[in-house]
């Protein structure tokens, strides 16, 4: 899951990408404001964290900007204002949740979960399809009530096709949503990950559709 950091202090900064990495998250981090405006109107992040004290743009502006160009993704704030008017500005300009540092980066990252999650209109942590479920906080498949072994980039791959289930996905859609800034991405690497995926999970569960992109099925196809 590939989210945007925003957040000009650099030993905060590192710390929160280290912290958000651990629990699976692609992470790309920007130090203003005004970078952080430019990469939320031009890439398909699954969400973002944004302090509101950044140079070059105040997150505030940030916010308004993005929600006012139709920019829907969820966006947490992640602030030193702890004021009850700056929370309440912050939440009607446009954010879908307000943290005060310091925070534990075990809860922001269920708290990102949690939003990408409503996001897809998917009330439970829990993603199932067909006989296979996913729990993104322990990072854990399950085939038939049987835990699969999967690398970490085939489960981020499962991630975004179940939250994704029965809408398709380009090639390119789903490289974006895998791998963030200065990761290097073979031709066929999104071929090579659903292959292994089919073998582990079963063929049924992700279809090819040709010269379009992949798809999730939450139910297997009925016979012809």
């Amino acid at each position: 899951m590939r989210i945007l950091l925003a957040e000009d202090d650099p030993l905060l900064g590192d710390g929160v990408r280290a912290g958000l990495r651990q629990q699976g998250f692609q992470v790309d981090w920007v130090r203003d404001g005004e970078a952080a405006e430019r990469e939320l109107r031009g890439q398909p992040y699954a969400a973002a964290v944004l302090d509101l004290s950044l140079p070059r743009m105040d997150g505030i502006d940030v916010l308004q900007s993005v929600r006012k160009a139709g920019v829907a993704l969820p966006i947490l704030v992640l602030t030193a204002r702890d004021a009850v008017p700056d929370r309440i500005r912050g939440l009607d300009v446009g954010a879908d949740d307000y943290v005060v540092k310091p925070v534990d980066l075990h809860e922001l990252g269920a708290r990102l979960r949690a939003l990408v999650r409503r996001a897809h209109g998917r009330p439970s942590e829990r993603l199932q399809a067909q006989d296979v479920v996913l729990e993104p906080a322990s990072r854990i498949a399950y085939l038939a009530g049987v835990a699969v072994q999967l690398s970490a980039r085939e489960f981020d791959l499962l991630h975004i096709l179940m939250l994704n289930a029965g809408h398709v996905l380009t090639r390119e859609q789903i490289e974006q949503h895998l791998y963030s800034w200065g990761q290097e991405v073979e031709s066929n690497a999104v071929e090579v990950h659903i292959h292994r995926l089919r073998s582990k999970l079963g063929a049924d569960l992700i279809r090819t559709v040709r010269g379009v992109g992949y798809v999730l099925l939450r139910e297997r196809a009925s016979e012809p």
